[in-house]
């Protein structure tokens, strides 16, 4: 049963879940009446969410409506509609306005609607103070109630018969704004109004003008009266007299200014009334301004006055302007129309002038110093007037000038620009200095003393001199310079290096080195370097010659490496040669006695072991030479001998060994050069068949004979009946006489 129920249950809550299905079609925002209404109308902003269900069931929604992302309404409702109403529209309200719903966990938003309040509410301007005195300042504060910043204000001072003054402030923060407006001269009932502007999608949007605020200007003081005592026309030697006055409400802080040409001749403070007098010229004519002050207010008056003038000014005259040094100056002062009057001459001088004669007329010899302007003074009943100033110039001639290079010594490098000085030590300036090259003019120059002159086209076989001349206002005229001539020097061109004998060098042999020039001009210097792990300077010297020879008479070993040259002349330039290289090698003789130390133990040691040889051979031989000897001695005195002796009878024959002991030598007496004194003989040996005994005796001689003769002649051998050569040495006291025996042996026997 409660399986059933679990079951009905489930069921039930399934199809619940089916039939409370929906969706959202759309939401939309709607504005009535419009979306441009008037500022103060009414207005309403309508959102709508289009819904689509399953079944009709109850769902609640979420409305809310944010203008520029800030929220300004919300409302939760079954309905599918909500309604913001704004019963006042206000140009705040101007903005972009956007509806959101949410029911049962899904969310939709319309899109954006733009809604224009158009029009401002009018402006609220009032004054800090209604009555206010000249100098003072009137503040305004003008307020754009229920609008929002930024706002621009925008004040206005209206006077009357003039054109309004306007100020305006920008304010981001808030919705009134304060201002201040001085009050000047003049200003008797002002005027004032403020209105208001908001930016809107970039235009300016302006409200209707304020309230109009009325103040009221009450003048501290009044306006200043000026006049000029006896009169404004005057003539010059006269006294005048100026007075100012003012009526003041209070008198703290008056000020009365008298000025001419915003010069200040005279003040006073905390008075009504300001004098001033001086004895008129004809430089006091002009306008006159009286000026009283009190904090901001300021008052003038202004007032002409013309001095007539009693005599002219003087003139100065000089016989002559410009003149030679102990000439005579004759000066003349004179008033036109006019002649009683006291009249003096003067120099000028920045610290003072300088009185020279209470006179009319002045005549004096001058010099140099005399130099200068000169002024004459002319006084009558106290007024004293001043002449134009006059320039007399008196001349000193000039001196011969002189000619020189700038930089000091009368050359110049090929290529370039050469630079001379004029100087006259004398003379008074301005002097006109001429420059000349050859009989060419190249410049003219005006100066105090020096001028230069800057020659660019400098050639290397330019023979032309150069003068200048010097000339002044002196009567003397002209003077020229000697003739100045130039050496051209020629910058060094392709240096090079070279080398006898060239590349290898033997070691203690002489070595020369050329360094050359192409071009140059003398003298030159020659250094010769060789290169390390740095430079070495190993030869120097300076030559009237685009060459030079260097002869090094020793080279070492050390002296191997790379060398090269460098040569330079006045012009400055290191000329650089290719480098060289040099190998120093062993000499001939070096090389001698290096093959002599190895060769010669070689050869020694050669010689030894082949002396050694020999006579180990030779002392090997003797024995068998005697028994060879004393056989064929038997054989040819008798057979019957032979045959009496068995084998060890034949070797023992003390008669053969004493026979021979004189001709034989032992080993420890053969020397080696006994080799090479040796007379050779040659014999001729037939072998024949021997006996037994006698093979072996012939076997012994023939084994050594064969070893001596291949050794000293490598002779030919012939068995059996051939004959065979043999080179024997004679010893000096052998008196055994060779003999040509024929052996007939065995075959087999040597």
């Amino acid at each position: 049963m409660y399986l059933a129920l679990l079951v009905i249950f489930l069921q039930c809550s399934e199809l619940y879940t089916q039939e409370r299905v929906f969706t959202f079609n759309t939401v939309e925002i709607k504005v009535q009446p419009s979306v441009k209404v008037k500022n103060g109308a009414s207005l309403s902003i309508v959102c709508h969410a289009d819904i689509s269900k399953s079944t009709d069931f109850q769902l609640k929604h979420n409305f809310t409506i944010f203008k520029d992302g800030k929220l300004v309404f919300m409302n939760v409702s079954d309905k599918g509609d909500a309604q913001h109403e704004i019963s006042m529209a206000r140009s705040s309200d101007t903005g972009d306005y956007e509806c959101t719903v949410e029911a049962d966990g899904k969310t939709k938003s319309s899109d954006s609607v733009h809604v224009w309040v158009t029009g401002m509410t009018k402006p609220i301007l009032t004054a800090e103070k209604t009555e206010v005195l000249e100098g003072e300042v009137v503040k305004l504060r003008c307020e754009l109630p229920e609008e929002e910043p930024p706002l621009y204000f925008f004040f206005r001072k209206i006077k009357m018969n003039s054109t309004p003054k306007e100020k305006h402030v920008f304010e981001p923060h808030r919705n009134f704004s304060v201002v201040e407006f001085s009050v000047e001269e003049g200003d008797n009932i002002l005027q004032f109004d403020c209105f208001g502007k908001r930016n809107v999608k970039l235009e300016l949007e302006s409200s209707e003008h304020s309230n109009k605020t009325l103040v009221t200007v009450r003048e501290p003081f009044i306006k200043p009266a000026l006049s000029a005592r006896p009169s404004s026309n005057i003539t010059e030697g006269d006294r005048i007299q100026f007075e100012c006055s003012t009526v003041v409400a209070r008198m703290r802080d008056i000020e009365i200014i008298l000025q001419k040409n915003k010069t200040i001749l005279n003040s006073v403070r905390h008075e009504k009334l300001l004098k001033y007098s001086a004895v008129a010229t004809v430089e006091d004519s002009g306008e006159y301004l009286c000026k009283v002050e009190q904090g901001r207010a300021s008052k003038t008056t202004k007032l002409n006055v013309v001095v007539s003038e009693l005599f002219p000014k003087p003139t100065l005259a000089a016989s002559m302007n410009k003149l030679d040094e102990n000439k005579e100056l004759t000066l003349s002062c004179s008033i036109s129309g006019f002649r009683k009057a006291n009249f003096s001459i003067l120099r000028k001088n920045p610290h003072g002038d300088i009185y020279l004669k209470n006179s009319r007329n002045l005549t004096m010899r001058v010099n140099v110093n005399d130099t200068g302007s000169y002024i004459c003074k002319a006084e009558v009943k106290g007024i004293v007037k001043e002449s134009k100033p006059v320039r007399i110039n008196v001349y000193a001639p000039v001196s011969k000038p002189t000619l020189s290079v700038v930089s000091g010594l009368p050359e110049v490098v090929l290529g370039k620009p050469l630079r001379l000085i004029c100087h006259s030590v004398m003379g008074t300036p301005p002097i006109t200095f001429t420059f000349y090259k050859g009989n060419e003019i190249k410049k003219t120059v005006v100066n105090d003393t020096y001028a230069t002159f800057l020659d660019e086209n400098i050639r290397q076989n330019d023979k032309r001199g150069y003068r200048c001349d010097a000339r002044n206002n002196h009567s003397s005229g002209m003077k020229t310079s000697n003739i100045l001539n130039i050496t051209v020097i020629v910058p060094i061109k392709n240096a090079s290096l070279g080398s006898f004998p060239y590349g290898e060098v033997e070691d203690g042999s002489e070595t020369a080195f050329l360094c050359s020039v192409n071009e140059g001009s003398w003298p030159i210097h020659f250094r010769i370097f060789k290169k390390t792990d740095h430079e070495v300077l190993v030869f120097e010297t300076s030559e009237h010659a685009d060459r030079v020879m260097w002869r090094k008479e020793t080279m070492k070993r050390q002296d191997t490496g790379t060398y090269y040259c460098m040569a330079s002349n006045r012009a400055n330039v290191d000329v650089k040669s290719h480098p060289i290289t040099i190998s120093v090698i062993l000499a001939s003789w070096q090389k001698g006695i290096i093959a002599a130390f190895i060769l010669i133990p070689i050869a020694g040691a050669v010689t030894l072991a082949l002396w050694w040889f020999l006579c180990k051979k030779k002392n090997a031989k003797g024995p068998s030479m005697e028994m060879s000897g004393s056989a064929l001695a038997t054989n040819l005195t008798s057979e019957k001998l032979t045959r009496q002796h068995n084998d060890g009878d034949y070797y023992s024959g003390s008669g053969y060994i004493e026979d021979n002991e004189n001709h034989m030598k032992s080993t420890d007496d053969c020397k080696g050069p006994d080799l090479e004194s040796a007379e050779v003989e040659y014999t001729e040996v037939e072998v024949s068949a021997l006996d037994p005994h006698r093979a072996k005796v012939q076997d012994s001689v023939s084994r050594n004979v064969n070893f001596l003769s291949s050794f000293l002649q490598r002779a030919p051998v012939q068995k059996g009946t051939e004959t065979v050569y043999s080179e024997i040495r004679k010893a000096n006291n052998d008196s055994v006489e060779n003999r040509h025996s024929r052996i007939q042996g065995h075959p087999d026997a040597t």
